[in-house]
């Protein structure tokens, strides 16, 4: 099992390239009120496919050859991943087929269909979403991606934290600390690493819906737990039960300190998001800003950086965080 590094975070920078949007480092003097703080914002519903997870993707699919890509992606997703494989896998012309849930969000499963991906459906507390991904690869010579316990993959995301700690830096700051959304935690390797290669001391959050704190339990006791099954559907994109066996191995000694945040905080976080910085944001994505707005840690005069992650928000759910 390859375990990355910076330098594999930094060799990813250079290839995503021309390939990926650059998203920009938003500030807005209302959050810094609300924090008392200086907060750098990254922004990646305005990515290309809508969240963080086309660098990942795009990573990944660029090293593999062309025989590798003529006999195609086979990825599993409720959607984010699953539209950054597919638009990766258009771009280097590579088939791409997709598992996701049968509950995934309309919108993420059209937009992977518009990418040209094949989408097979499962029961995400009957059915094992590995298990499907890995029949399909042997039956058609297919090609895993994860959607994040994967060396390249995890490089890949952790370009999100590298660039805005050189925007932070070319604004004469310095990050204390690095709130970040969680789910598998391949965003949160990757923005370990970046933090511990140019980051120079930042401490970096995990930040968890609550039923679904995997990894502030995992972090705690030191080795992987697993979430119990139910809980909230609403943040879809940080579902994973359990923390990734690469991920983990990255985050465990990297990662300071990890936040759980209520739903009602994550509509309360993408009404703040809409209002102050124009941003539509999904409930996945919010958990970051959630636990920077509205949790019990002081930020006082701190600079912090948070990684609002993701941006494919069904309507309905949208009108409930407007609503809020």
């Amino acid at each position: 099992m390859k375990v990355p590094s910076f330098d594999d975070v930094m060799a990813a920078r250079e290839r995503l390239q021309g390939r990926i949007v650059r998203t920009p480092m938003l500030r807005s003097p209302v959050l810094d009120a609300a924090l008392g703080a200086t907060v750098l914002v990254k922004p990646e519903p305005l990515q290309r496919t809508g969240s963080f997870k086309l660098r990942g993707a795009t990573n990944r699919i660029a090293q593999m050859t062309e025989a590798e890509r003529k006999g195609g992606v086979v990825t599993y997703s409720s959607g984010n991943h699953g539209q950054a494989c597919a638009a990766a896998g258009k771009a280097f012309g590579a088939p791409v087929i997709v598992v996701m849930p049968s509950d995934a969000p309309s919108i993420k499963v059209e937009s992977t269909k518009r990418w040209g991906a094949e989408i097979i459906r499962y029961d995400r507390e009957k059915d094992d979403r590995s298990a499907i991904a890995a029949r399909l690869c042997a039956e058609r010579g297919a090609t895993l991606v994860p959607p994040f316990d994967d060396a390249d993959v995890i490089a890949g995301q952790g370009t999100a934290a590298l660039e805005l700690i050189e925007d932070a830096k070319a604004a004469g700051l310095r990050l204390d600390a690095l709130f970040v959304c969680t789910g598998g935690g391949g965003l949160l390797a990757g923005s370990a690493l970046s933090v511990e290669g140019a980051g120079k001391g930042a401490a970096v959050i995990a930040v968890e819906p609550a039923g679904h704190d995997d990894h502030a339990r995992s972090l705690a006791a030191g080795e992987r737990v697993t979430n119990a099954p139910g809980g909230s559907l609403l943040c879809d994109a940080l579902l994973a039960p359990t923390p990734g066996e690469l991920t983990f191995t990255v985050n465990k000694g990297r990662v300071h300190g990890a936040a759980v945040v209520t739903d009602t905080d994550v509509l309360r976080a993408m009404r703040f998001a809409f209002d102050h910085l124009k941003l539509v944001v999904e409930p996945g994505g919010a958990v970051a800003l959630a636990a920077a707005l509205y949790g019990n840690v002081s930020l006082k005069d701190a600079v912090v950086g948070v990684i609002v992650s993701g941006g494919n928000v069904d309507p309905s759910v949208f009108a409930r965080a407007l609503a809020a």
